[in-house]
């Protein structure tokens, strides 16, 4: 059963992450061969305040 899990920062349109879900079971069965009802997504979002890249946080670093 593959697994998928993606880290998004919070905010996006819900219309989009069904859409990244439908492309990345896709992906997964044209490339593994896997039955579509194997696949898991998990979308998770993270607020800005909460993902950091050298200690600056995508928050402060959009001011």
């Amino acid at each position: 059963m593959p697994l998928i899990q993606v880290s998004l920062r919070e905010g996006r349109d819900p219309a989009r992450i069904r859409a990244l879900i439908t492309a990345l079971t896709e992906a997964t069965v044209s490339a593994l061969d896997a039955p579509k009802e194997s696949v898991r997504v998990i979308v998770t979002e993270v607020p800005g305040s909460h993902w950091a890249a050298g200690d600056v946080t995508l928050d402060e670093k959009d001011g």
